[in-house]
């Protein structure tokens, strides 16, 4: 497979089809940290591949589509241990946006989000922990899924911060992305294509830019339904900076407790925000601080999961504004990451499954609209979406 986009760090890498079925005729791709049966993962870096052996089946999510008929084919490129939110990696390149090609892809997923963007694949599995499938999705312009957290097995996935770590998937056709949904989510009831009541994300609207409020705001039309109410709030009690410093706080101290042994011992050559990140996590300790954080944790979890039950969702823009430009100085790359994480926290603080639809802004950047649901809503958002946008973006 030709890979002028740089989106594959194995574009050899192909499995055929298991069994026939509803994923019949699609091609996808993986980011190179799901489990392969013969192929060794590098997870963004050389030293994780040189001390980590081939795998000897498939990852649980793998099987499932291999078993519901598609074909895979490629890895595709990922940041240093997944630990970054834009898609540069200093050891093998940064894949190419294909709208944006001056921009970064955004990451951890960004091998996956531009090989679907670049229609090398129809769909592509990515993992999500702090906004590694929503940004590149939103970057790239495609439909893009983080799930509900601990729906789907991680099983032969290789962690980052198990709290907060799902599988999410992008695609070009949101048809495409429903029905990798149904399989992945392994879910055969039906639901509602509805929402009752859908709170307008004022506290997150404000730290947009102005070209992506404006653009996002003309398409909010797109959410009227015969009954549904709309509200405007504040969805975070505090502030979206404090839920976001929470977030970044126990992130990082699950990383570490994720791979602070194998960093310890291999000593990896990182790059320098990676290394610089690392560095911080290992101060992090179980103490005052980190309970503090980890309280505001359950609660937000309670009080979003009330507050959306079964039939309520939140809308709001997926990032700031579109894909910022590549090589940028650390301080800058660090202030996108903040501003950033303000909005990607909220789903991932509490475990709600969260959608991002992409259009075009004034600019003729790719920008994203994301709608967060209730707990285990899955399918009722995914049918929800695929009757709003049954049609192909390429």
């Amino acid at each position: 497979m030709e890979d002028r986009w740089n989106a594959f760090m194995a574009p050899e890498l192909t499995v055929s089809p298991i069994e026939n079925g509803k994923l019949n005729g699609l091609s996808f791709a993986v980011k190179d940290v799901f489990a392969v049966k013969g192929h060794t993962n590098a997870a963004g870096n050389p030293d994780w591949l040189d001390t980590h052996m081939q795998a000897q089946q498939h990852a649980a999510s793998v099987e499932l589509m291999l078993k519901a008929g598609a074909q895979l084919k490629g890895a595709t490129h990922t940041d240093e241990l997944m630990y970054s939110l834009n898609g540069e990696n200093i050891h093998y390149g940064t894949p190419k946006n294909p709208h944006s090609i001056d921009c970064i892809p955004g990451g951890s997923s960004s091998g996956s989000a531009v090989a679907v963007a670049a229609g090398c694949v129809d769909v592509a599995l990515g993992t999500d922990t702090g906004g590694s499938v929503r940004i590149p999705s939103s970057y790239c312009g495609v439909f893009g899924f983080r799930p509900s957290h601990g729906v789907i097995s991680m099983e032969g996935v290789i962690p980052l911060a198990p709290q907060f770590d799902t599988i999410g998937w992008m695609a070009r056709d949101i048809k495409h992305l429903c029905n990798v949904g149904s399989v992945l989510l392994q879910d055969g009831n039906e639901y509602e294509a509805d929402f009752e009541t859908v709170y307008i994300a004022n506290d997150a609207w404000k730290i947009v830019e102005d070209d992506t409020k404006i653009t996002l705001q003309d398409h909010l039309s797109c959410l009227k339904t015969n009954h549904a109410e709309i509200k405007r709030k504040n969805i975070a009690e505090e502030s979206l900076e404090t839920w976001s410093n929470a977030f970044r706080l126990l992130q990082a101290r699950e990383i570490w407790k994720t791979h602070g042994d194998w960093i310890e011992k291999v000593k990896p050559a990182f790059g320098p925000d990676i290394a610089e990140r690392f560095e911080w996590a290992a101060t992090i300790r179980e103490d005052q601080e980190w309970e503090v954080a980890n309280q505001l944790r359950v609660k937000v979890q309670q009080h979003l999961r009330e507050l959306l039950g079964e039939t309520g969702c939140i809308v709001m823009p997926t990032t700031p504004g579109p894909a910022p430009a590549i090589g940028r100085s650390l301080n800058e790359v660090e202030m996108t990451r903040t501003h950033t994480m303000q909005l990607s926290c909220i789903a991932g603080l509490s475990g709600l499954p969260q959608l991002t639809i992409p259009f075009i802004n004034q600019k003729g950047k790719t920008i994203g609209l994301s709608i967060i649901a209730g707990y285990n809503q899955d399918l009722r958002l995914l049918e929800w979406a695929k009757q709003k946008f049954v049609q192909s973006y390429h």
